[in-house]
C-alpha cells in the first residue's frame, strides 16, 4: 500500500502534463480558426488553458447539480453551454487574449472539446490512465463522504450474449487481457451454466436478478386473457412484468445498485433499468451522477466523438462483408448505425461512470449489463471479427473497476456472467423466402385470417431506458420533453385477429387468439387440420411442441414424436442433436404461462451448428441449438460454486449465497411458494 502510495502523485503528474499539453494545443488551434478570438503568444494560451481546467474543477460540479434540477431540458442546455462558460471565462480572465463576446467563445468551445476527445483517444489508445485519473477525479468527493469499511462490495458485470465456448477461446487466445490474468493467475474461476428455455435476456434476467425465470415464457409473447401483447424491451412492459414476480428480496434488495437492466433486482437504486425508469412516483429525470457525464466534455461529448467513430467502422465492416461476400450475413440499416455507436460507446462509457460513482460510496452490490457485443454479433454473427472486437472493450471496462476499487471505500470482488450465448445461422426468411408469420398464414384455412406481430427491434430498448431515465420530470421541462419521447402504448392483436405469431430469436410462438386460453393438439387439428403437419414437415423447422389432451406435452418432428410426460418416442426422436437438457427445458417451458398454443424451434444444422433465426438477425438467442443456451460465469476462486447450475434461478441462488457469505444480504429462511419459487 506504500508503493501505491507513493506511485499515485506521479502517476497523476504523468497524466496531467500530457492532457494539460493537449488541451493548450487544442485551445491553441480553437483560437486560431474562430474569428472574434486572438492571442498575443502561445503561453498566454497556455495560461489560459491551466485556467480553463482550474475553472472547470472548480465550477462544473456546481453548474452540473443546477442543469440535474432543472431536467432532461437544464441536462441538454447544460451540455450545450457550460463548457462554453468555462472557455469564456478563461479567455477572458488570461491577459493577452481578445475575446469579442460570448458566441466566438461557444463556438471556440465546441472546436476545443472534439479536438480534446480525439486527441485523448489517439495519446491514450489502449491505456486507461487518463480515464481512470478522470474517474477518480469527478468521484473524490463522493468517496470522501463514504465511510470506509473492511467488508467486501461485489460488482457483476453480465457481458450480454457471451457464451462459455467463446469466452474460453478468448481468454485461451489472450484476446481479453483483464480476463486472461485473472484466470491465468488462478484468482477467478470459470463455469458454465445452462440457460433454459427461453435463453433471452429477460427470462435469465427474471432468474439471476429475481429467481423467477419461470414467470417470462419468451422476449414477446400474448397474454390471452386479457388481449396483452407483451414486449419486454418496452418499460412499461418490462415494469408490468416484473411487478408480476417482485417479492421485494430481488438480488439487489439490501442497498444493491441496478445499472442498465431489464429488471431491478428489487434494488433501491436503479438506473437505466426498463422495469423502473417508467415507474410512477419514482424520481424522475437525470440524477446528479448522470447530469455531471452528460454536461462533461470528457463525458458525453468524449463519448459522442467516439460513438461518431464506432458509427463509421460500422459502415466500414458492413461494407467489407458485402465485398467479401460473407455467409451468412444480413442487412445492417442505417438505423442500426446509430443504434450500435449508443450502445457500444456511449451507454457502456455511461455505465462506468456510474458503477464507478456508486463505488465510490462503497455500494455493497453493483449489477451492471453491458449490452456491445450481444448487439454487434446479432448483426455480425457471434464469432466474427468485429463482435470479438468489441469484447475488448468490456475487457477494458473490467481492468478500469479493478484499478477503480483500489480507490474505493471497501474492498471489491469482481464477477463476470452472461445471461445466454448466441447461436449464428442464416435466417428462416433469407433460407426459404418466407417469413414464419407468412408459412403459418398459409397452411391455415384459405380465407386468409389476420395476423399480429410484435415489433422485433430488441436492442432499442436500451435506448428508451435511457430517454426515459433523463426525460421523465414531474416539471413543466420535464412534461414539455416526456411529451416528445414518450413510449408508445405496447401493441395489441388487431380487432378480431384469428392469430398472433411472436419470434424470439430461433423459437417461435402461435396463438390462436380469439380463444382464451391454450388449445389443445386436438383442437387445433381440428380447427386446423394443414397447419401441424405443414410446420414440422417444413425444412426449417426443428419441431414443434403442442399440449394433448390426451399424452400432455408432445413434441412433434419431421420423422417422429416425443411424449415429454412419459419420455416415450415413436420414430426418430425430433430432439437429437439439441442437447442434453432439450427434454427437461421443453417440459418445464410447457408449464410456463402464457406459452403459444403451439411452440416451434427452428432447424439445427448437425454439420454447422447452424440455426435459422425467425427474426432478421445473423446471431440469435431464445431457442434451442447452438451455444446460445451455454452461458458463462467467472468468479473469484475462493468462492465455493455449485458444480451443476441447471437455469438461470440456480445461477441466482449461487449468487445469493455468496452475497450472503459476504455479510452483504441477511439470511432468511427458504420455502417454496406454489410457483416453485423459493421465498425468503
Amino acid at each position: 500500500m506504500a508503493a501505491l502510495s507513493a506511485w499515485r502523485p506521479w502517476a497523476r503528474l504523468r497524466t496531467a502534463v500530457p492532457v494539460l499539453l493537449l488541451d493548450w494545443a487544442a485551445l491553441s488551434i480553437a483560437i486560431a480558426v474562430v474569428p472574434g478570438l486572438s492571442a498575443s503568444t502561445g503561453w498566454d494560451v497556455l495560461l489560459a488553458a491551466a485556467l480553463l481546467a482550474i475553472a472547470a474543477a472548480v465550477l462544473r460540479p456546481l453548474l452540473a447539480a443546477f442543469a440535474a434540477r432543472l431536467g432532461w431540458a437544464g441536462v441538454v442546455a447544460g451540455w450545450l453551454s457550460i463548457q462554453a462558460v468555462l472557455v469564456y471565462l478563461a479567455l477572458s480572465l488570461a491577459p493577452h487574449i481578445q475575446v469579442s463576446g460570448f458566441w466566438p467563445a461557444f463556438w471556440a468551445s465546441w472546436i476545443y472539446s472534439i479536438l480534446v476527445s480525439a486527441g485523448m483517444w489517439v495519446v491514450t489508445a489502449g491505456d486507461d490512465s487518463a480515464v481512470l485519473a478522470h474517474l477518480l477525479r469527478t468521484t473524490k468527493k463522493t468517496r470522501s463522504q463514504a465511510l470506509t469499511t473492511a467488508v467486501p462490495g461485489v460488482v457483476m458485470i453480465q457481458i450480454d450474449g457471451l457464451s462459455a465456448p467463446l469466452a474460453r477461446w478468448a481468454i485461451q487466445a489472450g484476446n481479453l487481457p483483464t480476463l486472461t490474468r485473472w484466470i491465468r493467475s488462478g484468482s477467478h474461476c470459470l463455469v458454465e451454466w445452462h440457460a433454459q428455455l427461453p435463453a433471452t435476456t429477460p427470462a435469465s434476467q427474471a432468474g439471476l436478478l429475481h429467481g423467477a425465470s419461470g414467470q417470462v415464457p419468451a422476449f414477446r409473447w400474448l397474454e390471452k386473457e386479457t388481449g396483452r401483447l407483451v414486449v419486454t424491451n418496452h418499460p412499461r412492459d418490462a415494469e408490468y412484468v416484473e411487478r408480476g414476480f417482485s417479492d421485494g428480496r430481488g438480488l439487489l434488495a439490501d442497498g444493491g445498485v441496478s445499472l442498465s437492466n431489464v429488471f431491478s433486482g428489487d434494488a433501491p437504486v436503479s438506473l437505466l433499468t426498463m422495469s423502473t425508469v417508467a415507474r410512477k412516483g419514482a424520481r424522475r429525470g437525470p440524477t446528479r451522477e448522470v447530469s455531471a457525464y452528460l454536461v462533461d466534455p470528457f463525458g458525453l461529448t468524449r463519448s459522442l466523438v467516439l460513438t461518431a467513430g464506432e458509427m463509421v467502422k460500422e459502415v466500414f465492416q458492413a461494407r467489407r462483408q458485402r465485398a467479401r461476400d460473407i455467409e451468412p450475413r444480413v442487412h445492417r440499416a442505417a438505423s442500426y448505425v446509430a443504434l450500435r455507436g449508443v450502445t457500444n460507446v456511449l451507454l457502456r462509457d455511461l455505465n462506468l461512470n456510474l458503477a464507478a460513482e456508486h463505488m465510490m460510496r462503497g455500494a455493497p452490490a453493483i449489477y451492471c449489463d453491458l449490452v456491445d457485443y450481444d448487439e454487434i454479433a446479432h448483426h455480425a454473427g457471434p464469432t466474427r471479427a468485429e463482435s470479438l472486437a468489441s469484447l475488448d472493450g468490456t475487457d477494458w471496462v473490467l481492468g478500469t473497476l479493478e484499478k477503480l476499487a483500489a480507490s474505493a471505500p471497501r474492498p471489491y470482488h469482481l464477477v463476470v456472467l452472461s445471461d445466454h450465448g448466441q447461436s449464428q445461422g442464416a435466417t428462416f426468411l433469407q433460407r426459404y423466402g418466407m417469413t414464419l408469420e407468412a408459412l403459418v398464414r398459409r397452411l391455415m384455412s384459405p380465407d386468409g385470417p389476420d395476423v399480429a406481430t410484435a415489433p422485433d427491434n430488441e436492442q432499442w430498448g436500451r435506448v428508451r431506458a435511457l430517454l426515459t431515465e433523463v426525460s421523465g420530470e414531474q416539471r413543466v421541462v420535464g412534461k414539455l420533453t416526456d411529451s416528445v419521447l414518450r413510449e408508445p402504448p405496447s401493441p395489441g392483436p388487431p380487432q378480431g385477429a384469428d392469430l398472433v405469431v411472436v419470434a424470439s430469436g430461433n423459437l417461435g410462438m402461435v396463438y390462436l387468439a380469439r380463444e382464451r386460453r391454450r388449445l389443445t393438439l386436438e383442437e387445433i387439428e381440428a380447427r386446423h387440420p394443414n397447419l401441424l403437419t405443414g410446420l414440422v414437415t417444413h425444412p426449417g423447422v426443428g419441431f414443434a411442441m403442442v399440449r394433448s389432451s390426451a399424452r400432455g406435452p408432445v413434441v412433434l418432428g419431421r420423422d417422429g414424436v416425443r411424449c415429454l410426460a412419459d419420455g416415450r418416442i415413436d420414430g426418430t426422436d425430433p430432439l437429437t442433436g439439441f442437447g442434453p437438457h432439450a427434454a427437461d427445458d421443453l417440459r418445464r417451458h410447457d408449464t410456463l404461462p402464457h406459452v403459444g398454443d403451439i411452440v416451434l424451434n427452428s432447424l439445427l444444422d448437425p454439420a454447422t451448428g447452424e440455426v435459422a433465426a425467425f427474426e432478421e438477425l445473423v446471431g440469435c438467442h431464445g431457442g434451442l441449438g447452438g451455444w446460445q443456451t451455454r452461458p458463462v460465469l467467472i468468479h473469484p476462486a475462493g468462492w465455493t460454486a455449485s458444480t451443476s447450475l441447471i437455469g438461470a434461478d440456480a445461477v441466482h441462488r449461487q449468487l445469493v449465497g455468496w452475497l450472503e457469505d459476504l455479510g452483504l444480504r441477511s439470511r432468511r429462511a427458504r420455502v417454496a411458494d406454489p410457483a416453485g419459487r423459493e421465498e425468503g
